[in-house]
C-alpha cells in the first residue's frame, strides 16, 4: 500500500543467521575429532563463544524491540528463543531487569551494577542472571549429550563457550563501560571503547560502544558502529 512503511526484515535475517551458525557449528563440533595439540580446537572454542554471545546480544536487541520492529510477537519469539538457547535464560525474567538497568544505570537500583572490585562484581552479575533451574537444565543437557558425543567435545564446544560468553558479555558490556566514576555531564554513566569497528565487533558485537547504546537504545547491534564519532 502506498505510503506504508516497508517492513524491515534485516534484524530477523541476522538473528536467523546467528542461530543457524551457532547450531550448525555446535552440531559439527560435537562430532569433530578434537585434539588439544591442534590450534583449530582453540579457534573453534573462541568462534563458538562468539556465537553464544551473539545469541544473547540478539535476545538483548529483542528487549529493545529492534530485532523485528513493528512485529512484537515475532520480536518476542526470537528473543525468547535466543535467550533460551543461551544456557536456558528466560526472556520474560530478563526483560524487566534489563530495562531497570537502563532506567537506573550505575545506581543501587541497577541489577547489573555492583560497587566493588572486578570479581565480586562478576559474581554479583552471575547471581542476577543465573537461576537454579537453569543449572538443573544445563546439568540434564550435559549428561544427555555425553551419552552420544565424546565428553571432551561436550565440555569444549558446548559448556566452555557458554561460560566464556558470560564472561565476555560481563567484561565488555557491563564492567568496562560502567566501572569507576563518570562526570556529571555523562547522563548515561557509561564509558565507551575507542573507535575500532573490527575490535568492537570481535570483542562484543559493538557493545563496547556502550555510551552510544544507552544514548540510542533503538539501534540494533549491527548499526551501533554508525553512531561512533
Amino acid at each position: 500500500m502506498a505510503g506504508k512503511r516497508r517492513k524491515d526484515y534485516r534484524g530477523v535475517v541476522i538473528a536467523a543467521v546467528i542461530v543457524a551458525l551457532w547450531a550448525g557449528l555446535l552440531a559439527y563440533l560435537l562430532q569433530w575429532p578434537a585434539s588439544f595439540a591442534s590450534p583449530m580446537t582453540y579457534l573453534f572454542v573462541l568462534l563458538q563463544t562468539h556465537l553464544y554471545t551473539g545469541l544473547f546480544i540478539t535476545a538483548h536487541d529483542a528487549m529493545h524491540g529492534v530485532v523485528a520492529p513493528g512485529r512484537p510477537k515475532l520480536n518476542k519469539a526470537i528473543g525468547t528463543t535466543t535467550a533460551f538457547l543461551f544456557a536456558y535464560n528466560w526472556y520474560p525474567r530478563l526483560l524487566p531487569r534489563h530495562h531497570q538497568h537502563h532506567r537506573h544505570v550505575a545506581t543501587d537500583a541497577d541489577p547489573d551494577y555492583h560497587s566493588g572490585a572486578f570479581w565480586p562484581w562478576y559474581f554479583s552479575f552471575l547471581k542476577q542472571y543465573i537461576t537454579w533451574w537453569q543449572l538443573l537444565l544445563m546439568a540434564i543437557t550435559f549428561n544427555a549429550l555425553k551419552l552420544f558425543f565424546p565428553l571432551e567435545n561436550v565440555v569444549l564446544f558446548w559448556m566452555l563457550p557458554a561460560i566464556l560468553a558470560t564472561f565476555q558479555l560481563f567484561y565488555f558490556g557491563t564492567y568496562l563501560p560502567h566501572r569507576g566514576e563518570h562526570p556529571e555531564d555523562n547522563p548515561h554513566k557509561s564509558g565507551t571503547q575507542a573507535k575500532n569497528h573490527v575490535w568492537a565487533f570481535v570483542s562484543c558485537y559493538f557493545f563496547g560502544y556502550h555510551y552510544e547504546h544507552h544514548d540510542k537504545p533503538y539501534l540494533p547491534w549491527w548499526q551501533l558502529h554508525k553512531t561512533k564519532s
